[in-house]
C-alpha cells in the first residue's frame, strides 16, 4: 500500500469517527450553544469526561472544534469552515434545487405530513 493511499485511508477513518454517533451529538450541542466547557458538555450529554474528551480530541484534530482558554476554563467552539468546504466541494456539483427538493421530501416522509397542493411536483417531473 502506498503512503499516499495509507494517508488517505487514515484521514477517511478520522472523518468517519468524527461523524459517528457522539461526535455528531457534540457538534449539535455546540451548534445550539457555542463555547461550552467540558463539564457543560458532559452534563448535557450524560457522558463521562473521558468519553467526551476522546470525541473532542478527534473533533479538534479535524479542525471541527476550536478550543479557547479563558482563565482556567477551556471553552469549545464549533468551527463550521471545514464542513462548509466539504459541502462546497462535494455538493455544489449537484444542483442546489435538486438537493433542496430531496431534503424537503426526506423531511416530509419522516414527519408523515401530506404534501400540500402548492408543493406538489411539477408536471413532467
Amino acid at each position: 500500500m502506498s503512503s499516499v493511499n495509507a494517508a488517505a485511508q487514515g484521514a477517511a477513518s478520522r472523518i468517519r469517527e468524527c461523524f459517528e454517533g457522539d461526535g455528531v451529538r457534540i457538534l449539535d450541542r455546540l451548534h445550539g450553544e457555542n463555547g461550552q466547557t467540558l463539564r457543560q458538555l458532559c452534563q448535557e450529554m450524560g457522558m463521562s469526561r473521558q468519553a467526551v474528551t476522546k470525541h473532542l480530541k478527534l473533533l479538534e484534530e479535524a479542525s471541527l472544534v476550536a478550543p479557547l482558554r479563558r482563565g482556567r476554563e477551556k471553552l469549545h467552539y464549533l468551527n463550521p469552515v471545514p464542513i462548509h468546504e466539504i459541502a462546497e466541494r462535494w455538493i455544489s456539483k449537484y444542483e442546489r434545487g435538486h438537493m433542496r427538493i430531496l431534503a424537503e421530501l426526506k423531511s416530509l416522509l419522516e414527519t408523515g405530513e401530506p404534501l400540500e397542493e402548492s408543493r406538489r411536483w411539477p408536471k413532467g417531473m
